[in-house]
C-alpha cells in the first residue's frame, strides 16, 4: 500500500494532498513547483488522451476553476525537468491569470483560476491515512525500541539511524549513508530526513505541555471551497462533487442531479465493494497463477535435470556406438594389416630360398666350366643344361612381383556422418519426427537389485516418442570384464536373471528395438551378486524318486536305488561351505555329498561318473569318488551327524568335514568349472540341508 500513499512527484508520503480533476493526488507544496505560466491570451489544448480516457471530462469541464465552459484541460509541458521519483517537475512560477498545472501521471493539463491551488479540493480521505500510517509506524518502531529507530544496514550492534530516505524507507546511520546511500549520481535526488524520534520504552509520545499527545488529530468536518464556514451536505451527481446550502441557494446546480450526502456515500461504498469483491477474485487468481508458476520452476528443474540425463545417455549412446564400430573397424584394419605382412613374408622366404638355390647352381656351374675334362663334362651336361634352363623359367614376370600391395585399399568415407553430427541439432515444438529406431532405455538404478547369484534388472523409456517399440533386448558379461551375451528378448521392462556366479560384479545394458532398427544402448549398470548364497534342493534337476519337504530343504528317497538331487546354486570362484545334517539313517546306507556339473547323472551313485566330485560314507567308513573311489578313511556317520563340504575354487580343491572335523585329507584337486552342491541316497537315509552357504576367509 506504500506506494498509494507516496507523492508521484517527490516520492515521500503525502503531505496536504489536493486532488486534481484527473482523479490523481499530489502534494500542495509539489502542486506549486509544477504549476507553469501559459502564454498571454493562450489555453491549454484539449488533452492528447481525452478519446480513450475513463473519465467523463465533459462533466468533468464543469468544475474548472477557471470558467464553467472552458474545458480546463491542455497538454502544454514546456519544462522536462525530473523529480527524485522519475516524474516530470515544473520551477515555480508567481500566480498568473493564465496558469496551468500538469498531472505527473497522466500528463493532463488544468487552468487555474484567481483562486489558483485553492480550487483544487483537499483529499481529506487520503491525509487521514497517511495519518494513521505514520502512527502505526511509530507504534511499532516504539514497541520494538527505547529510543531512536536503528540503523538498518549495520552489520552488529546496530547505532541510532540519523536519516531516513523517502524514496528508499530506509534507515541509516551516518557512517552507513555515506558507504551505501552517497547524495550523488542517481541517489542525490533522493530526499533525506531525520528520522522521528519515540519516547521511552512503554511511554506515549508526551505534548509540550506535559499530557499525552493524541494519535492523529480530530478530523475536521470537510466545508466547501467557495463558502469555508459551510460544510458539506450535498452531493451534485453532475458535477461529481459535495456541495453546500449556499452553493445550491445561488443556484450554481440548479438543473444538476443533486442528492444527500450521506445517500451518495452509502451508494458508492457499495460500489466500491462490488468493485472490489471483483478485483478480490482477480487477485485470488493472481496468487494461484503465482502458485502455478513457481510449481512450473519445479517442474521445469525436474524435467530439466532429467533431460539433461536423456542428452546425456543418448550423446554417451552414440559414443559408445562409434567406439565399437571403431574396435571393429580397426579389427578388420589389423587383419588386413596381419595378412598383408603374412603374404610378404612367405613370399620373402620364398623367394631366398629360390635366390639361395639360384646363386648355388650358377657357382656349380660355374666350377664345372673351369674343368677341362671333356668327357667328364658332357656325362654332365645335358642334365646340367635342363636344370639352368628350368631355374631361369622359374624367374618369371609374375615371381618377380609383390603379390599384395603395400597401400590399404580400405577407404572410411565419414563425410556424410560427419556432416550429420555437425547438423545434430534440438527440435523445437510439437514436430513429429519420421520413423526412426527408438531412443536409448533409462536402467532405473532404484528398482535394480541382486539376491545371491540372482539379478533382477528394471528399465524404462526416457523420452515420449510417436515410434512404437517393439521389444528390448537386455546383455550381461561373463562376470569378469568379458564379452557381453543376451540374456533376456522380450516386451517387458523387467528381467529377473538366475544362475548367475557369487561374489561377481555383472555389467548389464539393454537397448530397444522396431521394425527400423535397433536403438543405442543405455548406461551400462553394475551388479553385485552376494557374497552368501543361500539355496536349496532343486526339485527340476532332482529325479523322479526324489522327495523334497520343508521349502526343498528336506531331502529323501522312494526308492532302493542311490539317486542324485542338486542345488540351485552355482560357483564358478570363491571359496564356499555348506551343511548337510543326518535326521534319519537306517540299515547303515552309504549317502554321497559332493558338487556336480549339471549334467551329472541322477539314477546312481554320486560320483561314479566323471562329472561329479562326492565322499560316500556309511557308518564306520569313507570313500572319495570320482568315476572310481580312492582314498578310505575310518569314521562314519549316524542319526544327528552334519556333514560338511568346502568348496575353495581359490586353490581349486574339494576337501570333507564330520561333525565339524576334517575328514581325511583333501578330496580332490585342480577343480576348474562351474559347480554346483548335490547328495545322492535312498531311502534309508534322511537329511536337511542348511540353506546357507558361508564363504571362508
Amino acid at each position: 500500500m506504500d506506494e498509494e500513499l507516496k507523492c508521484p512527484v517527490c516520492g515521500s508520503l503525502f503531505k496536504e494532498p489536493i486532488l486534481l480533476p484527473c482523479s490523481h493526488n499530489v502534494c500542495l507544496m509539489c502542486a506549486r513547483n509544477i504549476t507553469v505560466q501559459t502564454p498571454d491570451g493562450e489555453t491549454p489544448a484539449q488533452s492528447r488522451a481525452s478519446g480513450s480516457s475513463d473519465y467523463d471530462y465533459l462533466d468533468m469541464d464543469k468544475m474548472s476553476l477557471y470558467s464553467e465552459t472552458d474545458s480546463g484541460y491542455g497538454s502544454f509541458t514546456p519544462c522536462q525537468l525530473k523529480s527524485p521519483n522519475g516524474v516530470r517537475v515544473f520551477p515555480p512560477v508567481l500566480p498568473q491569470r493564465h496558469c496551468s498545472l500538469t498531472c505527473p501521471l497522466c500528463h493532463r493539463s488544468v487552468s487555474l483560476d484567481e483562486r489558483g491551488l485553492r480550487g483544487f479540493p483537499r483529499n481529506r480521505l487520503l491525509e487521514s491515512i497517511v495519518a494513521r500510517c505514520q502512527q502505526n509506524r511509530a507504534s511499532s518502531s516504539s514497541s520494538s525500541s527505547s529510543g531512536a529507530p536503528k540503523c538498518q544496514l549495520c552489520d552488529r550492534n546496530p547505532v541510532d539511524a540519523t536519516v531516513m530516505c523517502e524514496q528508499c524507507d530506509v534507515y541509516y546511520c551516518g557512517a552507513c549513508q555515506q558507504r551505501c546511500h552517497p547524495s550523488r549520481g542517481p541517489l542525490a535526488k533522493h530526499r533525506l530526513v531525520p528520522p522521528p524520534r519515540q519516547a521511552a520504552a512503554g511511554g506515549a509520545a508526551m505534548a509540550p505541555g506535559g499530557g499525552q499527545q493524541p494519535p492523529v488529530a480530530a478530523r475536521k468536518p470537510a466545508t466547501c471551497v467557495d463558502h469555508e464556514a459551510e460544510n458539506f451536505s450535498m452531493y451534485c451527481c453532475s458535477c461529481r462533487a459535495p456541495v453546500c446550502t449556499k452553493c445550491l441557494e445561488e443556484g450554481k446546480h440548479g438543473k444538476h442531479d443533486v442528492r444527500p450526502l450521506a445517500v451518495m456515500w452509502k451508494q458508492h461504498k457499495c460500489q466500491l465493494s462490488q468493485a472490489l469483491n471483483g478485483v478480490s477474485d482477480k487477485a485470488k487468481d493472481a496468487k494461484e497463477f503465482l502458485v502455478q508458476l513457481k510449481n512450473m520452476l519445479q517442474q521445469i528443474q525436474e524435467n530439466g535435470v532429467e533431460f539433461e540425463a536423456c542428452f546425456v545417455a543418448q550423446c554417451d549412446s552414440l559414443i559408445e556406438a562409434l567406439t565399437r564400430q571403431k574396435a571393429k573397424l580397426l579389427t578388420k584394419v589389423t587383419k588386413e594389416k596381419e595378412y598383408k605382412l603374412k603374404v610378404v613374408r612367405d613370399q620373402i622366404t620364398h623367394c631366398t630360398m629360390k635366390l639361395r638355390q639360384t646363386t648355388g647352381m650358377m657357382e656349380y656351374c660355374l666350377e664345372v666350366l673351369k674343368e677341362n675334362d671333356p668327357s667328364g663334362y658332357l656325362q654332365i651336361s645335358d642334365a646340367l643344361i635342363k636344370r639352368v634352363t628350368s631355374s631361369q623359367d622359374q624367374w618369371v614376370k609374375g615371381a618377380l612381383e609383390p603379390k599384395v600391395s603395400s597401400d590399404f585399399d580400405l577407404v572410411l568415407n565419414t563425410d556424410s556422418l560427419l556432416q550429420t553430427i555437425l547438423q545434430l541439432d534440438f527440435c523445437h515444438g510439437k514436430v513429429e519426427p519420421g520413423p526412426s529406431v527408438p531412443a536409448a532405455p533409462l536402467l532405473q538404478l532404484e528398482k535394480c537389485c541382486t539376491r545371491n547369484n540372482s539379478a533382477t534388472l528394471a528399465w524404462r523409456v526416457t523420452v515420449p516418442t510417436s515410434n512404437p517399440i517393439d521389444g528390448y533386448i537386455l546383455e550381461l558379461d561373463d562376470g569378469n570384464g568379458g564379452q557381453y551375451r543376451e540374456v533376456y528378448v522380450g516386451r517387458e521392462t523387467v528381467c529377473t536373471v538366475d544362475g548367475l556366479h557369487f561374489n561377481s560384479s555383472y555389467n548389464a545394458r539393454v537397448k530397444a528395438y522396431n521394425t527400423i532398427g535397433v536403438g543405442p544402448y543405455s548406461k551400462t549398470v553394475v551388479l553385485k551378486t552376494s557374497d552368501v548364497a543361500w539355496f536349496t534342493f532343486d526339485p527340476s534337476s532332482a529325479h523322479r524318486d526324489i522327495v523334497l519337504s520343508n521349502e526343498n530343504l528336506t531331502v529323501s528317497c522312494n526308492s532302493y536305488d542311490d539317486r542324485v538331487v542338486l542345488g540351485t546354486a552355482a560357483f564358478s570362484k570363491g571359496v564356499h561351505y555348506w551343511e548337510v545334517r543326518i535326521d534319519r539313517y537306517d540299515n547303515h546306507p552309504d549317502p554321497a555329498f559332493g558338487v556336480a556339473r549339471i549334467n551329472t547323472m541322477k539314477d546312481m551313485m554320486l560320483g561314479k561318473d566323471d562329472k561329479a566330485w562326492a565322499m560316500y560314507v556309511d557308518n564306520n567308513r569313507s570313500w572319495f569318488m570320482h568315476n572310481s573311489h580312492t582314498n578310505r578313511a575310518e569314521g562314519g556317520i549316524n542319526k544327528g551327524s552334519t556333514v560338511g563340504i568346502l568348496l575353495d575354487l581359490v586353490k581349486r580343491t574339494l576337501t570333507f568335514y564330520i561333525n565339524q572335523k576334517q575328514h581325511g585329507p583333501t578330496a580332490f584337486d585342480s577343480l576348474d568349472g562351474v559347480f554346483v552342491p548335490a547328495v545322492s541316497l535312498n531311502r534309508n537315509v534322511q537329511f536337511r540341508l542348511r540353506m546357507w552357504c558361508r564363504p571362508i576367509p
